[in-house]
């Protein structure tokens, strides 16, 4: 993975919690079988149409709720490129970063619309749309976030900080 992401934005709005984008009762399948169900009580079709890469856009405190880390495992497999947001709730943010999935702040998204092509820098903590030729401040991630996420995630972070071939 790329410091740079870009892809087609999803939007949702504010609130939308871990029950939302990993659906409980379907806690006993595999990740496989429960991405066939992310986001359905919002968006059945959701599964469907994303393509990897693609960009969540959220407003205010996206996965709150349980600290159940089958919801950003779900977004990962089906390989969504970043979520970017007002806020996050603090668990599911750091559950995104230990698995390799960017989760970026902005403080204000309601200038971003479904559709818009973005390019997200997690480096320089900027926003580029390309639709429509405006560019946002992000809270920039610290680098060493960043070498997680490019990684793919937390342990393999710490494998190559130990020196452990994978």
């Amino acid at each position: 993975m790329s410091a740079i992401i870009r892809g087609r934005v999803w939007k949702y709005g504010d609130n939308i919690n871990t029950d939302i984008i990993s659906p409980g009762q379907y806690m006993s399948l595999s990740i496989e079988k429960q991405a066939e169900h992310a986001m359905e009580a919002i968006d059945p079709e959701f599964p469907k149409k994303i393509q990897p890469g693609d960009i969540i856009v959220a407003g205010d405190n996206f996965g709150s709720g349980s600290s159940r880390e089958t919801a950003p495992l779900v977004l990962k497999h089906l390989q969504v490129g970043a979520i970017l947001g007002n806020f996050f709730a603090r668990i599911f943010y750091r559950n995104a970063i230990n698995i390799g999935l960017p989760v970026v702040e902005m403080g204000d998204t309601s200038h971003i619309d479904e559709g818009d092509e973005l390019e997200i820098n997690l480096l320089e903590g900027t926003v580029n749309n390309i639709t429509k030729g405006t560019n946002y401040d992000t809270t920039k991630l610290p680098e060493h976030l960043v070498e997680m996420v490019s990684l793919g995630g937390l342990e393999a972070y710490l494998a190559k900080r130990m020196g452990i071939s994978s």
